[in-house]
């Protein structure tokens, strides 16, 4: 089922609130026709992109307002790698503001050739396909989802502020930030650190191990781990989704495996040359170098793909990379809680185990809690997990 349209979303800079609270979200023409300097989050290259691009009626896409279906989207990934996250801000545009005369939807990023651009009219006849494309936790290149993540609604000219609805912001920093610009006049500051691909909750357990409710796949961290089984098949949980978004890795974890360099408690480490930021940020026009690349560290944690984990295979594995992290140049570590999903194991047992081991790290590591069931509180501080 797809889900349902609540609101439209529009990316900027916390700074240009004020403005737009008073004169709306304007296309970049009418923001040059009235003569306003908004600070820019978007890079030149993009914006010009956008300005060759033309509607179906004649317009440039610079003559339309941005809306986005989805906010969680390439383009956010992008931005928040070139600017703090404190300094973004995303607003809630209510949905009626589709019937705006001249309006357009967009089946993916507007920019791209592959995208058609639709008269308002046709919505109703593509919504089911348009937020079928938009209703995704992640996205890849290879199959087109990059882009249908990416769909737009072109309001011509300028969105009236009174149908912004909500500021969603990352944190208590932008939140105050928001409010002393806004001050009381302005529509609520909601946090929504999801949206921001920002972790939902952290608890410290010593100064380097953090325990994180949030998805792994969008870590900061230089090293992720994959639970995977010792004979070449990833077929569900997090094995699954690192097969779709990155092929490359799947080849290497069957290699391993093929040649035994991957097995019960001798984890084996990809050090991928590919930036995760190219594979994950919109790249319609060239990303600015980086020089992060993220490895994977592929954590046996089932011999084989039908039976259940086995915590002395954890455990061996655990004692393996707190034996071999420094010569193998791991700087920083994200992992699951290992064995705790498919695999069947309880946090009460793992939890204990992989903080144990992991607290001896000298670097910073981050155990991602459980995605299947919630972990209760008492399960989750330092004298239930490094007692």
């Amino acid at each position: 089922m797809t889900r349902r349209l609540r609101e439209f979303y529009y990316i900027t800079h916390i700074l240009n609130l004020p403005s737009i609270l008073r004169e709306g979200i304007l296309s970049h023409a009418e923001v040059e026709r009235r003569g306003i300097e908004p600070v820019t989050v978007y890079d030149v290259g993009v914006v010009s992109w956008r300005q060759e691009k033309i509607t179906p009626d004649g317009h440039s896409l610079w003559e339309y307002a941005n809306l986005y279906f989805n906010p969680r989207n390439p383009m956010l990934y992008r931005l928040l790698m070139e600017h703090k996250n404190t300094e973004i801000a995303v607003l809630g545009v209510r949905k009626s503001i589709l019937n705006t005369p001249g309006s357009f939807v967009t089946t993916g990023n507007a920019a791209r050739s592959e995208t058609e651009i639709l008269p308002k009219e046709k919505w109703t006849e593509r919504a089911d396909e348009i937020l079928k494309g938009i209703d995704v936790e992640y996205w890849s290149e290879a199959d087109g989802s990059k882009r249908r993540i990416m769909a737009e609604v072109l309001i011509p000219q300028c969105i009236p502020p009174e149908t912004i609805d909500a500021i969603y912001v990352a944190n208590d920093e932008a939140r105050e930030a928001v409010l002393k610009l806004v001050r009381s006049s302005g529509p609520p500051v909601v946090l929504e650190p999801r949206m921001f691909f920002a972790p939902t909750r952290m608890y410290s357990l010593t100064t380097r191990l953090q325990l994180v409710e949030g998805d792994m796949f969008f870590s900061r961290m230089q090293t992720l781990t994959i639970s995977v089984n010792t004979v070449g098949v990833m077929g569900k949980g997090l094995a699954s989704r690192a097969k779709y978004q990155f092929p490359d890795a799947y080849v290497v974890y069957q290699d391993a495996c093929r040649k035994r360099l991957l097995l019960p408690g001798k984890p084996y480490l990809y050090k991928r040359e590919a930036s995760l930021d190219a594979a994950l940020a919109d790249d319609t026009f060239p990303l600015p170098l980086t020089n992060r690349r993220t490895w994977f560290l592929f954590f046996p944690t089932k011999r084989h793909w039908r039976e259940r984990s086995r915590i002395e295979d954890i455990e061996a594995g655990l004692v393996w990379l707190v034996q071999h992290y420094q010569q193998e140049g791991i700087e920083s570590l994200a992992l699951p809680a290992l064995g705790c999903g498919l695999g069947g194991l309880k946090w009460a047992d793992v939890g204990p185990l992989m903080c144990r081991y992991l607290s001896r790290l000298e670097i910073p590591v981050h155990i991602h809690l459980p995605l299947e069931r919630s972990v209760p509180e008492e399960q989750l501080g330092r004298e239930f997990l490094l007692k």
